[in-house]
């Protein structure tokens, strides 16, 4: 039997990303806005670390009370379960350029919660899922526009 807590949980979606070095510029502008999603309801932090792969490809990683300046971020500590395993990150690091510094973000779908949870009741399954990534939606329009 499950708790009731998961009974009603919602979606969970992960990514990652990638800060070459040249480019990085952390603001905060970010975790403000990550704090907007949690305080409104929409999604629940389930992991949140941040990984730095040096140029000679050793990793250090970070969870977030690990960060001095993590502002608006510390208040979704609380609701960190931590689902990423080591193997996880290991194979997330393998996937980063050197030099580089990523973000990795779990978190749940909280508004789609009452829907899957009434999905799950029906007897229904989860059989696929998946993105349309911006790039494709903006060359998709564009495309459109060019055609008329």
């Amino acid at each position: 039997m499950t708790s009731p807590d998961t009974d009603e949980l919602g979606p969970v979606d992960y990514l990652v990303v990638e800060f070459p070095p040249a480019t990085s510029r952390f603001t905060g502008e970010m975790a403000e806005e990550l704090d907007k999603l949690v305080t409104s309801g929409i999604i629940r932090v389930l992991d949140l670390v941040i990984l730095t792969k040096g140029a000679d490809g050793e990793l250090d990683v970070l969870e977030v009370d690990d960060l001095e300046d993590a502002g608006e971020l510390r208040a979704a500590e609380a609701k960190l379960a931590g689902l990423l395993a080591e193997e996880d990150i290991v194979n997330l690091a393998a996937a980063m350029e050197s030099g580089t510094t990523a973000g990795v973000l779990v978190w749940e779908n909280v508004w789609a919660g009452p829907f899957a949870s009434a999905a799950r009741r029906s007897g229904g399954q989860l059989i696929a899922n998946g993105r349309i990534p911006i790039q494709a939606i903006l060359a998709s329009i564009e495309a459109d526009e060019e055609g008329e």
